[in-house]
């Protein structure tokens, strides 16, 4: 309709034109002629800003719509998938690349629509007035389109460089601007040289950012020359034809201002959102990397939800191996743990605990074998209803940047007061938490910074016991603490096991002497299994493990 409306004025300058310069031009008819051009103009104006509000809900909804489904797609992915990308690439993915869309769409979206209107209108009116002047104005345009496919390639290109550069500088940013990253930095004084690695990535930036600019820029100066060569030479050809009578002032002057200027216009327009089109299906292709690699552990169509779990865990000759292993780093496992029974993982560096916890909890599949819960496997089990069943306590708890109660209601959104209260006490938390300033609304500061080890452990094991899952997978919590805070821990792990399937990788030998079971592993292969005493009597390698760690630690008391 924009487009329609835009070819009046053409109309009512070539009859003003011809008004004018009649013998006797009527006054009536000059301002009415006038008054159709203001009315038009209005109308235009409504209907862009109408066009304007519709094509920007459309393409803030296709942005929306990218980015749930690149989020949803991420955490779809399996753990490894994360190991393999810098988390500063996937922001980059969900930021730097979407925004780069969201300016494509709605920039050039409207553009187009409206320009290619514009076009094919105009190229009908201007046969309509003079088929003569149409078609040299129409020879104009080979001359747009073929600069247009080069600086489209060229376009693609740079715009590629920038969106990669972008994805090293957030990654850059975000490893050394986090918390961790900056006491690193200046624990070891490296701001000087941090400063200069910014500045070279900076600089890089900016350079393919001025590369990318200037390419639009010297075709825009193309299409700027050609806009104001065309009327001239309309004007020439149309001064010709009334010379000898064949042509009217009013048409010969429509086409050398007002039509070249739309024509100009539409062609210029069609022509930006083209070089705007071309250089963001480089960002689309990024997306569609994403988007096509494919979770290496999905979710069944045919999966079943457990309605009640009881906790009975088995590992039938189950094998895992990461890719480039000298060696599986889980081999041919057979394992079977009873329901609420404690069995405790311990062997050196790399023999597989890890690896052991990761199975149980679906992380990564098993390359042979199958790993069972209450008889299912995993692999048959909907990922939802496994995963509310399973509580884990990491040995450096993650916690967000937000209060101590959203924290521990993490896992359990709807927990009363009452309950999160109970949690806390369990978790031998309550002391410390009523003497801060504001409670449970506390904010806890990024990753938890602002509590001490032995309080996030705390934490982490009230939220789990929030959570009240049926199995526990516990990666030693007090393996870096004070001798006041393992105590406290360990009074809070004797809650959280009780009446739970508990799986944990003890660093500490001394903290897993009560485990019905006792798995050591060694380069991946289960090498003994049994209750501590029974484990020490068979003088293998429990027993060394057992006897090192404890001659070491009567040599740190002694010293």
């Amino acid at each position: 309709m924009q487009a329609l409306l835009q070819l009046v004025p053409v109309l009512v300058f070539r009859a003003l034109v011809d008004e004018l310069t009649r013998r006797h031009p009527h006054f009536g008819g000059v301002a009415g002629l006038l008054g159709l051009g203001l009315l038009v103009l209005i109308a235009g104006g409504l209907v862009g800003v109408a066009a304007n509000y519709l094509a920007t809900v459309i393409s803030e909804n296709i942005v929306f719509d990218l980015r749930q489904q690149l989020f949803g797609h991420l955490l779809g992915q399996s753990m490894g998938y994360f190991t393999r990308r810098r988390s500063g690439d996937i922001l980059s993915n969900l930021v730097n690349d979407v925004d780069g869309i969201e300016v494509v769409l709605t920039q050039s979206l409207l553009n187009f629509i409206r320009s290619g209107c514009l076009l094919v209108g105009m190229v009908a009116l201007m046969f309509a007035l003079d088929w003569r002047l149409a078609v040299l104005a129409l020879l104009i345009v080979p001359v747009v389109v073929i600069p247009l496919r080069l600086a489209s390639r060229k376009m693609y290109g740079t715009r590629m460089l920038v969106q990669e550069q972008l994805t090293d500088v957030t990654a850059y940013l975000q490893e050394t601007l986090g918390l961790s990253g900056v006491m690193l930095v200046k624990a070891f004084a490296r701001q000087e040289l941090e400063r200069e690695r910014f500045a070279r990535l900076n600089s890089d930036l900016r350079a393919r950012q001025v590369r990318a600019a200037m390419t639009a820029r010297w075709f825009g100066m193309f299409l700027t020359i050609l806009q104001a060569a065309g009327p001239m030479l309309l004007l020439l050809i149309g001064g010709l034809l009334l010379t000898h009578g064949s042509a009217g002032l009013g048409t010969v002057l429509a086409f050398s201002t007002v039509i070249v200027g739309q024509l100009g216009g539409s062609v210029q327009g069609l022509g930006s959102a083209a070089l705007a089109t071309a250089g963001s299906l480089a960002i689309w292709q990024r997306l569609f990397d994403v988007l096509d690699d494919h979770p290496d552990l999905s979710e069944h169509d045919d999966a079943v939800a457990l309605p009640e779990v009881r906790g009975a865990i088995s590992f039938d000759d189950v094998t895992f191996s990461y890719p480039g292993a000298a060696h599986p780093a889980l081999d041919n496992a057979k394992v079977k743990i009873e329901a609420g029974q404690l069995v405790a993982l311990v062997g050196p560096s790399g023999a597989g605990k890890t690896t052991f916890s990761a199975l149980a909890a679906r992380f990564i599949d098993p390359q042979r074998g199958k790993v069972m819960l209450d008889g299912h496997d995993l692999r048959a089990i909907t990922l939802d209803s496994l995963h509310r069943s399973i509580g884990i306590v990491f040995q450096d708890p993650y916690l967000f940047h937000t209060t101590l109660r959203d924290n521990l209601r993490y896992g359990r959104p709807e927990a009363a007061d009452d309950d999160i209260w109970e949690a806390v006490r369990d978790a031998n938390l309550e002391e410390f938490v009523s003497a801060l300033p504001h409670g449970l609304d506390t904010i806890v500061g990024e990753r938890g910074h602002r509590l001490s080890g032995g309080e996030k452990q705390r934490v982490a094991i009230a939220r789990v016991l929030l959570k009240d899952p049926r199995v526990l997978l516990l990666d030693e919590a007090t393996a870096h603490l004070d001798n006041v805070s393992e105590r406290l821990i360990q009074a809070a792990l004797q809650r959280l096991f009780a009446a739970r399937t508990s799986i944990v990788i003890a660093h500490r030998l001394s903290t897993v002497v009560s485990a019905d079971v006792i798995l050591v592993l060694d380069r991946g292969v289960i090498r003994e299994r049994g209750r501590h005493e029974d484990l020490l009597v068979k003088n293998g390698l429990y027993r060394r493990l057992h006897d090192s760690q404890f001659a070491a630690d009567r040599a740190g008391t002694a010293a």
